[in-house]
């Protein structure tokens, strides 16, 4: 029998993914920008009080731009990182931060989690066991079977995308400048109960 269990929780993490993107006309010209450009954002989100171990380089490509093919028009070089962002009341100023960096800046996203999801996982499986349990027990019922024990138990976790909030979260609600809300993420288990008919 299969139940569900659903728990929505508020994100306090924040994952921003970033970079630096250049073009030049070479391709040793273009990859030595996208270097510097990307030594001044990890320096920047560093003054900004973001952990080193909280940047991740998650993308480094170079490669030609054509005007016309086989011509050349320029080489473009990117590099991106995921910057984990632990205090949702500095997001506004650790995107800032960013976007400071110059022309070469890149936003690409942003995405909220919980840092530890065990709570709400925990309800999230009461709720999915009983809604299982309840429906085996109905269905028992309706055969005029009665209802054994509980053989066989396995799950699946899902969390689905952040629902928004109908305010904001109260550590966003000091700052009326706040731009970035968490709203709320639906963390969701589905459990497989197998029982024996007694």
């Amino acid at each position: 029998m299969i139940g569900q269990g659903s728990v929505l929780a508020t994100p306090d993490i924040l994952r921003l993914h970033a970079g630096v993107e250049v073009r030049r006309t070479s391709a040793a010209e273009a990859f030595a920008a996208v270097r510097a450009a990307a030594a001044r954002l990890a320096e920047a989100l560093r003054r900004e009080g973001v952990a080193p171990d909280d940047v991740t380089t998650v993308e480094l490509s170079l490669g030609p731009e054509y005007a016309n093919y086989p011509e050349v028009a320029a080489y473009r070089a990117v590099q991106g990182v995921e910057v984990v962002v632990r205090d949702l009341s500095r997001a506004d100023h650790v995107i800032d931060t960013v976007a400071g960096v110059g022309e070469e800046a890149r936003l690409n996203g942003v995405a909220f989690e919980r840092s530890d999801p065990a709570g709400a996982l925990a309800e999230a499986r009461v709720r999915a066991f009983r809604d299982a349990a309840a429906k085996a027990a109905q269905y028992a019922e309706l055969a005029g079977r009665p209802l054994g024990r509980v053989t066989e138990v396995s799950e699946d976790l899902s969390a689905g995308p952040p629902r928004p909030m109908a305010r904001m979260a109260a550590n966003f609600a000091a700052d009326s400048e706040a731009s970035i809300s968490p709203g709320r993420q639906s963390l969701t288990v589905t459990v497989r109960l197998g029982y024996d008919f007694a």
